[in-house]
């Protein structure tokens, strides 16, 4: 199976192309393009981020087409390609209907079969990528589930029981702000730049974790919630209280150390926690702060410690972050159950939650 897949669900234009056979990924070629231009606005602007990927978008498939036929040539990349896959949700609507609209338009021209991927399903999809250990094939996937995912994102906080592969049971989500926001928002405050999370971790290197006592909303409650808006609360006030320690590097190290614990411990309490009770074989950390070393360090220690036969996956460093290659692989994993999407009636979602209802 051969798929094209699109992504540009929020500030990345991306391109993939996945050909997978008897289960083992044969040739995988991706390509991302940031969009740099929201660094100057602090955060992302959905009219300019929509602007940029329709700009980005013809260049995206070029690249692909280069690598895949060796010319950029629709009509060869076509006939290269068995299906047509792309972002449908959740993300910015205006960004996803670029992407969408592309994927819908291509499919159609070149008469294939076509995939409306959830955006989250992706990233959890993205632990079967090269580099992580997990595998396509069904023989391993008997030894993968029941598996628990830990979805953390700029806009996403949740955990998703799998009980197979394509299935999904929403546990717990956050009430308000996601853990990627708190970073990013702390990142902020502390003058580090955008985007704030990866800026964040690498202060923090530099920082004493335990320099301030920082708030761990929920931890010790059962439920499966998150919620980190008290904590984002708690780190503002603080640093406005003492804002003329703002010059001290030292200061800052520790304010993001502080900040990145809080987060990381609560994040890893809830998911052992999940995780023992739903008796699963697997837990997958997926989302673009999968990322963040002190986390993945974390909740592998965590789970090593706790529930040692427990399977601990997590992408690969490069498909973390939003990417078309991850839309590939979840796409090959519900055309290989013969879900396929109509392109005619497909719409883009800004709001599909995975696994609830």
């Amino acid at each position: 199976m051969r798929i094209l897949a699109i992504e540009s669900s929020c500030d990345e234009s991306a391109a993939a192309f996945l050909e997978v056979k008897r289960g083992r990924i044969l040739r995988l070629e991706s390509i991302v393009a940031t969009q740099a231009i929201h660094a100057k606005f602090g955060g992302v602007v959905p009219e300019v981020a929509a602007r940029e990927h329709s700009a980005a978008m013809p260049h995206v498939l070029d690249v692909i087409a280069e690598k895949v036929v060796g010319v950029a040539d629709g009509r060869k990349l076509g006939r290269a390609v068995d299906v047509v896959a792309a972002t449908q949700g959740p993300g910015l609507v205006t960004s996803l209907k670029v992407g969408l609209d592309t994927g819908r338009a291509l499919a159609a021209a070149w008469g294939k079969k076509f995939v409306g991927v959830n955006h989250i399903a992706g990233h959890v999809a993205a632990s079967w990528l090269p580099g992580a250990p997990l595998e396509l094939g069904t023989v391993a996937d008997r030894a993968v589930f029941p598996a628990l995912a830990l979805v953390v994102s700029g806009g996403h906080t949740e955990l998703l029981l799998m009980p197979r592969q394509g299935e999904y049971r929403l546990l717990g989500a956050t009430r308000d702000d996601a853990a990627g926001e708190a970073f990013d928002k702390t990142a902020k405050l502390l003058g580090l730049g955008y985007p704030g999370g990866p800026a964040l971790a690498k202060a923090a290197l530099a920082g004493d974790p335990s320099a301030f006592d920082f708030p761990r909303p929920m931890i010790h409650d059962k439920h499966d919630d998150f919620s980190f808006s008290g904590l984002k609360t708690a780190v503002r006030y603080f640093v406005e209280q003492n804002r003329e320690r703002l010059v001290e590097p030292k200061f800052i190290a520790d304010v993001s150390a502080s900040t990145q614990r809080a987060i990381t411990s609560t994040l890893v309490a809830k998911s052992v926690r999940a995780a023992e009770r739903e008796k699963v074989r697997t837990v997958i950390l997926a989302g673009g702060v999968a990322a963040n070393a002190e986390l993945r360090e974390s909740l592998r220690d965590a789970l090593a410690a706790k529930l040692p036969a427990v399977r601990f996956a997590v992408p690969a460093f490069a498909y973390c972050t939003d990417n078309a290659a991850m839309i590939a692989v979840a796409a090959y994993f519900q055309a290989n159950r013969r879900r396929f999407t109509d392109w005619r009636t497909s719409d883009a979602d800004g709001g599909w939650e995975l696994g609830r209802g």
